[in-house]
């Protein structure tokens, strides 16, 4: 296996087990069997490590643009909020201790606003997606997409931090939760 994907297989271990503000890029390093001067061949600083971990070892949120025209907007919605539940489920672990540490967490913001990432993506992921379905008569037209991305998002959301804080093992027991919401969004068949 490559330095970096060790790298990153470690940092996520580390960061899923600690949370991001208890970890360091010298357990980091440890963990993947490297020094830090390693890591920073590889990586610019903990940060960029943070957003390669959430890019590249967590469920992927980056190509729903793709789903434009493919299968039913209703079918393609159900995988994203599956996605979406996923990612967020994997993420709540990592994440939240940053919002223990108000420095940490201006510091967080910084960095992502000035890497183009940020919490807000995701969101503006779904509002894109159906706004090209919108764009092929798919999605009405008088649908305001970026309150439906949203509440699909904010659900997905909310049901990946229930499923944290409450133990589970998985974000959704019922298997059906992703349609039940896309239906309730007014998306069927």
């Amino acid at each position: 296996m490559a330095a970096r994907d060790r790298i990153l297989d470690a940092a996520a271990q580390v960061m899923h087990d600690q949370g991001l503000a208890a970890s360091t890029t010298r357990e980091i390093a440890r963990a993947a069997g490297y020094s830090e001067a390693t890591l920073y061949k590889h990586f610019a600083d903990k940060q960029d490590i943070f957003l390669s971990v959430l890019r590249e070892r967590l469920p992927r949120l980056d190509d729903v643009a793709g789903l434009v025209g493919q299968r039913t907007v209703a079918a393609n919605l159900e995988q994203i909020v599956g996605r979406l539940l996923r990612f967020y489920y994997a993420s709540f672990p990592i994440a939240a201790s940053i919002f223990s540490q108000p420095g940490l967490l201006a510091s967080h913001r910084d960095t992502l606003a000035a890497r183009g990432a940020g919490p807000r993506h995701p969101v503006q992921g779904v509002a894109d997606y159906l706004s090209g379905e919108q764009a092929q008569g798919r999605v009405a037209e008088d649908t305001d997409v970026a309150a439906v991305a949203a509440l699909l998002a904010g659900a997905a959301f909310q049901q990946a931090f229930f499923a944290n804080f409450e133990g589970r093992t998985e974000p959704d027991e019922s298997g059906d939760w992703p349609a039940r919401l896309v239906a309730a969004a007014g998306f069927t068949g």
